[in-house]
């Protein structure tokens, strides 16, 4: 039996030992309402379990090591130490009104070589286990955080990961992390079957697609995955999702000056997103700043601000719903397309 993750290993040991069906709540509670992070702390349970949980999964909760902290105001950067001497980097963004929020990585590096992404000028070193993924989001709930929501935006590309799903699971159990769906947000770059298994499987769950041009021949230069899932095969896929699931898609949409921020681009994505059915409104696109690293193109740089509001009121007078994200983080590396996860 293959065990996917710490919590199916800790139910098995509960079983091998006969242990009482409460057991795993204890454990669970143990770590998400008390946040105890040891299971020697875990008074509750008898010394010879504990003992026996040390030996099989080590003294900690956490199998994840944070290595080095970046903050700045309202952004929370942390990177993690995993397995092969590799690392991966996670974002908490704390908003004025209370709420945080998490972006965390699915892959270590990532394999689509998107133009205008730092990660993927590292390639895929490889994808994450679902315990290296969720346990981003459990180091800062066992330092005291709340997990309001959660982003699959860090590194990697989320659908290209299959223990993704093993994760959602993870972070939808009432017993563990107990995240609403609506709270989640997968994003993707298009990967066609396994949007198809997300509409199935976590159709609640909110769906971002990264489109960044809407010309089949300019996206493929941006994002070579476009050549294998063609920007009109994905949005049919789309309308299916939205049509099952009753549900926005939002567009992410990183706005790159002269490049992809004219008024041709603007109407351009006005018809590709008018007149696909009775579902239509239910697309929502996010125009999102570029921010620049050291290791993506220098030739890429942020839209004026005077181009981003006539993008704004183009898209807007053809009844195309509309947001600018807020930039968080571009001082230290930890805003959109900027993760590179390299430790120094």
């Amino acid at each position: 039996m293959k065990l996917t993750s710490k919590y199916e290993m800790i139910q098995h040991i509960l079983t091998e030992l006969k242990q009482p069906a409460y057991r795993f709540e204890q454990i669970a509670e143990a770590i998400f309402k008390q946040r105890i992070g040891e299971y020697d702390r875990m008074t509750i349970l008898p010394k010879g379990l504990r003992n026996e949980l040390i030996m099989r999964l080590g003294e900690h909760v956490l199998n994840l090591t944070p290595v080095i902290q970046k903050t700045s105001r309202q952004v929370n950067k942390v990177l993690f130490a995993i397995e092969g001497g590799e690392h991966v980097e996670a974002v908490q963004l704390s908003y004025e009104r209370g709420w945080k929020s998490y972006c965390i990585s699915s892959q270590c590096g990532c394999g689509y070589g998107c133009s205008f992404c730092a990660t993927g000028t590292i390639g895929l070193k490889r994808n994450l286990t679902a315990d290296e993924i969720t346990d981003q989001l459990l180091y800062f709930h066992l330092n005291g955080d709340a997990l309001d929501s959660v982003s699959f935006m860090g590194m990697g590309e989320a659908l290209a990961n299959p223990n993704i799903f093993d994760t959602l699971k993870i972070l939808t159990d009432s017993r563990t992390f107990g995240l609403g769906h609506r709270r989640i947000t997968v994003s993707t770059i298009g990967i066609l079957p396994n949007i198809d298994r997300l509409t199935k499987e976590f159709p609640q769950v909110n769906l971002t697609f990264s489109l960044h041009s809407p010309f089949d021949e300019q996206r493929s230069e941006l994002m070579p995955i476009n050549n294998r899932f063609p920007l009109h095969d994905v949005l049919n896929r789309l309308d299916q999702h939205i049509h099952d699931a009753g549900r926005k898609v939002y567009i992410a949409y990183i706005l790159l000056r002269g490049k992809n921020d004219s008024n041709e681009h603007a109407e351009a994505i006005a018809a590709l997103l008018k007149d696909r059915g009775p579902w239509e409104h239910l697309y929502h696109v996010n125009l999102i700043p570029y921010n620049s690293t050291d290791v993506t193109p220098e030739s890429f740089h942020q839209s004026d601000n005077d181009r981003v509001q006539r993008f704004v009121s183009i898209l807007k007078s053809k009844g195309i719903k509309v947001t600018v994200r807020t930039q968080f983080g571009t001082d230290i590396n930890a805003a959109c397309g900027q993760l590179y996860g390299h430790n120094k």
